[in-house]
């Protein structure tokens, strides 16, 4: 099972400079370790000490917001698409 997942500039330097990249996953915690075992140091950037999902970085799947569907228990299916997107903040 494939699913595009698509990286946002500030962590582009974990995958290369790749903006998008193929990866296997049943759902997004499964995506998140599928991510940091082809992208070492990406998890830590999207994850806590006690890997949950971190509160500034937005995961969308086809579009939909994961905090409207499962969180991190939001299921995956071949052909998806995972956008990666850091909350931005200023005044």
């Amino acid at each position: 099972m494939s699913v595009k997942v698509l990286i946002p500039t500030p962590l582009q330097k974990f995958t290369n400079d790749e903006a998008t990249v193929e990866c296997d996953g049943s759902d997004i915690g499964n995506l998140m370790d599928e991510l940091e075992s082809k992208f070492p140091g990406i998890k830590k950037r999207l994850c806590d000490d006690q890997g949950e999902l971190r509160r500034f970085v937005n995961f969308y799947v086809n579009s939909e917001d994961i905090r409207f569907l499962d969180n991190k228990a939001t299921a995956l299916k071949d052909g998806d698409e995972v956008s990666i997107v850091p909350a931005v903040a200023g005044g």
